[in-house]
C-alpha cells in the first residue's frame, strides 16, 4: 500500500524541523506544501528529505489539501495521510492512520478530537469549539443518514485535518474551496460521492489559542456565518445527489 503523508505548512519555523524528523521516521513519502511562508520555513526544508511544492503567495489552506490530493492521485499513490505542522497532530499517530487504512473497510479515516473526552486544560479556545460543535451538528443532521447509509458513521469533527484518505476515492471530488472552510466542502462531496466515512480518536492538543485565522475570520461570528455559507452553497452545487432532506432550509444565495 503506497502511502503519502501530504503537510500544509505556513510560517512554521518554529516546529517544521521537529515535526518533518518525526514523520519521515515512519518511513513514508513525505510532501510538504509551502504556502507562501515569509520566514524561515522554506530555507528549513531544504535539508529535509522531503518533497515541496512551494506557492510564491500565500494561497490558503484549502488550496495546499487540494494540491496535495491532486500530487497523490497523479503519482498513483493508494492513500494520502494529512496533518497539520504545528505540534497538534502526533506523527505517532500515523501508523494507526495506515493501520485503519489497510482494513480496506472505508474511505476517509478522520481524525476526531472529542471521541475521547479530554482533560479540561487541554480544551481548545471556547470560541472554536463552539463553532465546531455547531457545524458538525449541522452536517450530522443533513448528511449523517447518507455516510450511514454509505456504510459510515456520523462525524463528532468535522475540523480535525488529521486524517487519511483513499486516493482513488478523490477522483470523485470536484473541490475548488482554498481557504479555511475547506473542510465544509469536502463533507458535502464525500457525502455525495458516497464515501465511507469512520473516525479515528487523536489527541487533542492546542500548542498556541492565540493563533489566528488572519481577517474578518478572527471574529467567531463572521467566521460561523462563512462556514455556514459555503456548507450551504456546496449542499446546493450536490443537491441532485443529495436527498431532499439534506436541503431543507439551506439558506445560500450562491451565484
Amino acid at each position: 500500500m503506497r502511502t503519502l503523508v501530504a503537510i500544509p505548512v505556513y510560517n512554521e519555523e518554529r516546529y517544521v524541523c521537529s515535526v518533518i524528523r518525526r514523520v519521515v521516521e515512519h518511513g513514508h513519502d513525505v510532501l510538504v506544501i509551502d504556502d507562501g511562508s515569509t520566514d524561515s520555513t522554506a530555507r528549513r526544508l531544504e535539508c529535509m528529505p522531503v518533497r515541496v511544492v512551494r506557492h510564491a503567495t500565500n494561497l490558503g489552506y484549502g488550496r495546499s489539501l487540494r494540491d496535495a490530493f491532486d500530487d497523490a492521485i497523479a503519482r498513483r499513490y493508494d492513500w494520502i495521510v494529512t496533518m497539520d505542522c504545528d505540534e497538534q497532530h502526533e506523527p505517532d499517530a500515523i501508523p494507526l492512520f495506515v493501520e485503519a487504512a489497510r482494513e480496506d473497510t472505508h474511505d476517509v479515516i478522520s481524525g476526531s478530537r472529542y471521541l475521547v473526552p479530554a482533560p479540561e486544560d487541554d480544551a481548545p479556545p471556547r470560541d472554536r469549539r463552539a463553532i465546531n460543535a455547531e457545524i458538525t451538528r449541522e452536517i450530522n443532521r443533513r448528511l449523517g443518514g447518507v455516510f450511514r447509509e454509505a456504510g459510515g458513521e456520523e462525524i463528532t469533527d468535522s475540523f480535525c485535518g488529521f486524517k487519511a484518505m483513499r486516493v482513488e476515492s478523490l477522483r470523485r471530488l470536484r473541490l475548488t474551496e482554498s481557504g479555511y472552510a475547506f473542510p465544509m466542502q469536502f463533507w458535502v462531496q464525500a457525502a455525495a460521492a458516497r464515501l465511507r466515512v469512520r473516525e479515528l480518536a487523536v489527541r487533542l492538543i492546542y500548542n498556541d489559542p492565540s493563533r489566528t485565522f488572519g481577517g474578518q475570520l478572527d471574529d467567531s461570528a463572521v467566521r460561523l456565518a462563512h462556514y455556514r455559507r459555503v456548507l450551504h452553497c456546496e449542499l446546493e452545487r450536490c443537491a441532485d445527489r443529495l436527498p431532499p432532506a439534506a436541503l431543507c432550509g439551506v439558506e445560500a444565495g450562491c451565484a
